[in-house]
């Protein structure tokens, strides 16, 4: 009996070992057919990133009801966008109260002199301003409202380095801008890169392909989506400062007028009930 135990054990030892060698086998087959395949999908990200850029189909995708989005995007405006540009229908208080933000916290976007009653305004003077690019920054209190919040989504993250403009910089969405890249600092610098593509009278013509990235940013690419995301849906936001409400009376409304409707064909029933 002790010789027939000797013998189980020995044979469980030794499929014990063959088993562990055929695993360690199996994960050297396995690692060799995967480092080719990480490999390859390493070089079709790589290629990925060189692909057309299909910038005018880009979408801002934001929405006022993120109030969150909506704080940082107003402290985005006072630090990069209020040195030029005004929200001139916009008071601070406004802001503050519907945003939720502490008195505290919206007494340091505040420059110093204006109150919360004060308007959202630039210190900038119009008369510098036009002697600096040429014509004054225009007003954003009605922007997103006029070219909607995806045409500024695009402005900001189009700019591209162009040598011969003033500024050093050009934008796709607005050839010729005479705004500076205020957010390259975060963004980096890039440059368009142009393929050529037969024109209508048969001449090769430029057409942007993709973006190239030349010198890095403090934010990665998804940070800076980020920011300009925010900003964007706050000026969205100072477009309409009631628009929440009006979502929100309009679901109202719609009811009202469908119980109005109901009532209507219940008198127009009662009414004509014996006409034939």
């Amino acid at each position: 009996m002790l010789i027939e135990i000797g013998r189980t054990g020995k044979l469980m030892r030794m499929l014990g070992s063959c088993t562990l060698a055929l695993l360690l086998i199996g994960g050297s087959v396995w690692a060799a057919d995967e480092a080719p395949a990480q490999k390859g999908q390493a070089s079709k990200a790589e290629a990925s990133s060189a692909e057309p850029t299909d910038w005018e189909s880009w979408k801002a995708g934001t929405t006022v009801a993120n109030t969150a989005s909506l704080q940082r995007g107003a402290r985005n405006f006072a630090q990069y966008c209020m040195g030029c540009h005004s929200l001139k229908y916009v008071r601070w208080s406004r802001v503050g109260t519907d945003l939720n933000i502490p008195a505290s916290e919206l007494q340091e976007l505040i420059p110093a002199g204006d109150t919360p009653a004060s308007y959202v305004s630039t210190p900038m003077p119009s008369q510098d301003a036009e002697n600096w690019f040429g014509k004054a920054p225009p007003d954003l209190s009605l922007m997103a409202a006029e070219r909607g919040k995806d045409y500024i989504y695009r402005l900001f993250k189009t700019f591209y380095v162009d040598p011969t403009k003033p500024t050093g910089t050009n934008n796709l969405q607005l050839p010729n801008i005479a705004m500076p890249n205020i957010l390259s600092s975060l963004e980096g610098l890039k440059k368009a890169v142009y393929k050529s593509v037969p024109g209508a009278d048969g001449k090769s013509e430029p057409e942007f392909d993709h973006f190239e990235q030349i010198a890095p940013g403090s934010m990665t690419e998804a940070q800076y989506d980020a920011f300009v995301r925010d900003t964007v849906n706050f000026l969205d936001y100072a477009s309409e400062p009631t628009q929440m409400q009006r979502h929100a009376l309009g679901i109202w409304v719609v009811l009202f007028l469908l119980v109005l409707t109901w009532l209507a064909w219940l008198l127009k029933q009662e009414y004509w009930k014996d006409v034939h």
